[in-house]
């Protein structure tokens, strides 16, 4: 009866928010400065009785714990703000999947159900994610990752939804910007082609520079276990006349490229993607080497919007460091979930299959204002729709070019 009476309230939420389209509101939005009550430690609101339980897992352990932290720090302080607010309440649980694809990232999915999950805000990578969905799209939990891009998680899995972009789509803005803005660059690519990541948005900037007149003129690969030597890679672009080097892969290997280009005296423009964003704060590089660094994220820490500037400053009381994408895609990933829950009228009461069932036939017909976008929207495929921004690294910092 619960699940009856939730997709009813679901089908009459869609039709009266069809009936306001065009409106300026929004479905959700996180909130701005006057209204985002500051919380951390013994201060954070506990949440009511009667909470919905969410879940997380990502690398909290291990080269990728940058990114795992970061969700998990932004997620703590949304749930902290919503439960603030009253009405919706939350309860979050995180788990370290250490960025695997087998049992650590099945392991910790099981053990938040077996918590009671509800709502599964994750994975953080696509490697985990690409697992663990298929394994919640049989369980028909529903899930919304804040940072994995593959396509293969929501390929044929209506429960599954982004908060980033998928990989397509950053090889085609990159291809897009550079065709714009570099006109007449010659470009080397350096991917990894064991990382489903890495090669996906290559295939899509490759093709789309080849539509968009944007000249290649070399290409190297690496895989995770060869990369420490760039050596051939840099020598080869940079004997082939290669003046930028587009970099779709994350940042560690990134911080061994730009550290061994300037050993070698080879300075071309750098130009990378999301998994570049963290590079400033890895432990023993020099930022001063990613000085002039491009990359493409729906993020800058140093927005002046009401909304970026208060979760910026927040996250900086808390954790002592500027949040990077993955953290502003974790904490926009609570409101969104808020905000579906809402459409739908779901309760806490109800079981992660019913929420899950209700949940997606919303998503469609939500808009949510975030740090990450304005007026997000999602397709039935679980894409979102938002727009890209390029920044640059400047004074080891990132800003708008």
């Amino acid at each position: 009866m619960k699940k009856t009476m939730c997709i009813l309230l679901a089908v009459v939420m869609v039709v009266g928010m069809l009936a306001g389209c065009g409106s300026s509101g929004s479905a959700g939005s996180a909130p701005a400065a006057n209204n985002a009550p500051a919380a951390s430690g013994s201060d954070a609101p506990a949440a009511a009785a009667g909470a919905f339980k969410i879940g997380s897992s990502g690398p909290l352990t291990g080269g990728a714990a940058i990114y795992g932290t970061a969700v998990m720090n932004a997620i703590q302080i949304a749930v902290d703000e919503v439960n603030a607010m009253g009405g919706i309440q939350f309860e979050f649980q995180s788990q370290d999947d250490e960025a695997d694809s087998g049992d650590k990232a099945i392991n910790a999915y099981n053990t938040l159900m077996d918590w009671g999950m509800q709502i599964m805000i994750g994975t953080v990578t696509s490697g985990s994610g690409i697992t663990v969905s298929a394994q919640a799209y049989q369980d028909r939990t529903f899930m919304l990752t804040p940072s994995g891009s593959s396509v293969d998680m929501i390929a044929d899995k209506d429960n599954v939804f982004q908060v980033c972009f998928t990989d397509p789509n950053q090889g085609i803005a990159s291809a897009d910007y550079m065709a714009e803005n570099f006109a007449g660059a010659k470009v080397a690519v350096i991917y990894r082609n064991d990382d489903a990541y890495s090669q996906g948005i290559r295939d899509t900037f490759v093709a789309e520079a080849a539509a968009k007149g944007v000249e290649v003129v070399y290409e190297g690969t690496f895989t995770e276990q060869t990369q420490t030597d760039f050596s051939v890679q840099l020598t080869d672009a940079q004997a082939a006349g290669a003046d930028m080097v587009f970099l779709p892969i994350y940042y560690t290997p990134a911080s061994v490229i730009l550290s061994q280009a300037n050993q070698m005296g080879y300075a071309p423009t750098f130009f990378g993607v999301d998994g570049m964003d963290g590079i400033l704060t890895l432990e023993n590089f020099d930022t001063s080497l990613a000085e002039g660094v491009f990359l493409l994220t729906p993020f800058s820490a140093d927005a002046d919007d009401e909304r970026t500037q208060a979760f910026v400053a927040e996250y900086n009381k808390r954790y002592g460091e500027d949040p990077n994408q993955f953290a502003a895609d974790g904490y926009d990933a609570v409101y969104i979930v808020k905000a579906a829950l809402e459409a739908a009228g779901c309760t806490p009461d109800m079981s992660a299959a019913e929420i899950c069932e209700a949940v997606i036939a919303v998503m469609p017909t939500i808009s949510v204002d975030g740090v990450t976008g304005e007026s997000m929207t999602w397709a039935t495929s679980g894409e979102v729709s938002k727009a890209p921004m390029a920044i640059v690294i400047q004074d080891g910092a990132y800003v708008m070019p």
